[in-house]
């Protein structure tokens, strides 16, 4: 296996705005990230760059030393040593599993114990190894799923990229799946591209996360890296269940903010026009005691929790956790134990 690179690749559809636009990412060998942003902001059309099934307007895809793609010539999918996992499983009814895994595998003409040799090993990674002479009507959907993905493992890919792969699950089988992912991931070592418009499966999943919007790379960082300094209202707002605050600016370049601060910057600091954008994540929100007023907005029941949505004198508004139930239009005191600039 090798680095993925993608250089300043763009891609224009001559719609008169470009699809993707100078994204440079080089993604880590044997590495997990996953391309995180909302519907429309190119994340598939990169997948399918990097695939091969589209070609970069500008820009260049190297795997390793080798050139895959840029604006005059692109590698055929079938060249690329890379397999696709779409939301869709994609197997043939007729066939039972050990069939569908190891199809790819008699387009190539591997035949005899060869073949069947690394359909036992596939199936081995997913544990499926038992449901080998099922037919997929007899297995469930996250079975199905690890059917799809032991089909992609029997080639021994250097990228397996997956399109929202779990979108069409229930939230439990969902949960189900990530795991599932995980260890698939641990077991092989592939290096894995997953594209996602969920920021709770993107954090669960990857090795590093991808942020994107209308087309653009905004920041990539591993999970808990972009969850605690992420950069810009877009990436705040996407990653997490914070609320973005715009506050008076205590001027320097600090980044991070405790309550002793932040009291400064609400309450305190003289207004000079210039002002700063600060995230703040329910879990950093204290209830009761000295702080400032609240008045609580909404109440949602998750089961372990309260989540609130309170409004603070200006009007402003931010999310908290309460392990007490409380009522819309309760007047509270709230701290704010930890901020981040953005």
């Amino acid at each position: 296996m090798a680095k993925l690179i993608l250089n300043h690749v763009g891609k224009d559809f001559g719609t008169g705005k470009p699809a993707v636009s100078a994204l440079s990412l080089d993604v880590r060998e044997g590495g997990f990230l996953a391309l995180l942003g909302p519907s429309g902001c190119g994340k598939t059309t990169v997948l399918r760059m990097i695939a091969g099934f589209e070609t970069p307007t500008d820009g260049s895809i190297h795997l390793g030393e080798r050139l895959l793609a840029d604006a005059s010539q692109s590698l055929p999918p079938e060249r690329r040593n890379m397999a696709m996992v779409f939301q869709s499983y994609a197997l043939w009814p007729h066939m039972n599993v050990a069939d569908n895994v190891g199809y790819p595998l008699k387009v190539r003409g591997i035949v005899g114990e060869a073949y069947r040799r690394k359909v036992r090993d596939a199936l081995s990674t997913v544990r499926l190894a038992e449901y080998a002479e099922r037919r997929p009507a007899d297995l469930s959907g996250g079975q199905r799923q690890r059917v799809a993905l032991a089909r992609c493992l029997v080639t021994s890919p250097d990228v397996v990229l997956l399109d929202e792969p779990l979108a069409n699950l229930d939230r439990h089988l969902k949960q189900e799946m990530e795991e599932s992912f995980r260890e698939f991931h641990m077991r092989s070592g592939a290096t894995m591209i997953y594209v996602t418009h969920d920021q709770s499966e993107a954090m669960a999943l990857a090795t590093d996360v991808a942020v994107m919007s209308e087309g653009h790379l905004l920041q990539v960082a591993p999970p808990a890296e972009i969850y605690a300094r992420p950069e810009g209202r877009m990436v705040g707002g996407l990653i997490g269940r914070g609320a973005i605050l715009t506050m008076r600016s205590p001027g320097g370049d600090k980044r991070n903010f405790d309550w002793n601060a932040l009291q400064a910057m609400i309450l305190d600091q003289p207004d000079d026009g210039s002002q700063i954008d600060v995230l703040v994540r329910p879990e950093d929100v204290l209830l009761g005691g000295g702080g400032i007023p609240a008045t609580v907005q909404s109440v949602l029941y998750e089961g372990e929790r309260y989540a609130l949505r309170l409004a603070l004198a200006d009007g402003q508004m931010l999310r908290a956790f309460s392990r007490t139930a409380v009522q819309a239009g309760d007047a509270l005191k709230i701290a704010i134990r930890s901020a981040w600039r953005l």
